[in-house]
């Protein structure tokens, strides 16, 4: 186990700001945190990287207790925040070669490595700038190299990708794959579900500083897996067809939108032969039928009542 956490109490004042927080990451995963503004994932982050001390708990990385070991753990671990953490005074070169010494590196090693980081993310063109002459993709880029210069075990990445343009997200979307299968275990907190589903191995979703699940996302879309619906366009809609597919067996709802009807059955009805053919029955004819199925977005609202961004 690379990363467990048992038990994670932090408050602040009367504010539970993580709640007996259990986790537990592999190594080669990459792992994401999912939960509201509030929810606690970035005191949890904050913790495992030393910068919040906690009321309760233990984390241990490596193998090894955080509290007895923080020092010889921290050279492994790099961290992308979800501030900007650059000096402006600096060229980027000069920056990544900073936080490279701070995590021991020194001489021909890094040189060899800051030129690595820059070339990674796609800086190396520009290493003599500082970070004013850089836009806001290449800043968060700079952020990364910064974060991944000492080649670290565990990369924590804290919205990584917030308030860029779609070309720098994508750059960083792939970054995170390549360093992920470079041997990189990455933990990662995102506003955009879309990122979440395209990058994670397994994800958590805590809300109130406490777990609500954890697993793949198919086994996340399980857990909301108990109704089936079915969401069909017809050519008129009229009170005896309804009447009628509200009789089939397995059938919880009908509602009616103009046009187009939403049907939700129990789950494995299997019904969708019998709502078409009652609409045959009743000659209305089919324009458009989607069949939804469960979304990792649906299954963050139906666990926490709320949507991502709330």
């Amino acid at each position: 186990m690379l990363l467990e956490i048992k038990d994670l109490q932090k408050k602040y004042k009367d504010f539970v700001a993580v709640d007996n927080l259990n986790l537990k990451v592999e190594a080669g995963e990459i792992y994401g945190l999912l939960g509201p503004n509030g929810a606690g994932k970035s005191t949890t982050i904050n913790a495992i990287c030393g910068l919040t001390k906690v009321d309760a708990g233990e984390i241990m990385i490596f193998g090894k207790k955080f509290k007895q070991h923080e020092m010889e753990i921290k050279k492994d671990i790099g961290v992308v925040p979800q501030d900007i953490a650059v000096f402006d005074e600096l060229s980027a070169y000069e920056n990544v070669a900073f936080f490279g010494r701070l995590n021991g590196l020194k001489g021909a090693p890094l040189k060899e490595r800051v030129k690595e980081a820059l070339d990674f993310t796609g800086l190396w063109d520009r290493k003599k700038d500082k970070p004013s002459q850089y836009s806001g993709g290449m800043k968060r880029r700079l952020n990364i190299a910064c974060a991944i210069v000492h080649r670290p075990k565990l990369i924590i990445m804290d919205e990584p990708t917030v308030g860029i343009d779609p070309q720098s997200r994508n750059h960083i979307l792939e970054s995170v794959k390549k360093l992920n299968e470079q041997g990189s275990t990455i933990i990662y907190t995102s506003h955009y579900m879309e990122e979440i589903e395209q990058l994670c191995t397994r994800i958590t979703i805590i809300d109130h500083g406490k777990e609500i699940a954890t697993g793949t996302i198919e086994e996340l879309k399980e857990l909301i897996l108990n109704e089936e619906r079915v969401e069909l366009e017809l050519s008129h809609v009229e009170d005896v067809l309804i009447k009628a597919i509200k009789d089939i067996k397995g059938v919880k709802t009908c509602e009616v939108n103009g046009n187009t009807i939403i049907v939700v059955s129990e789950k494995n009805s299997e019904n969708i032969s019998a709502i078409t053919g009652k609409a045959a029955e009743f000659k209305s004819k089919i324009i458009a039928i989607v069949v939804e199925k469960p979304t990792l977005e649906r299954v963050f609202l139906t666990l926490t009542g709320r949507k991502l961004r709330d």
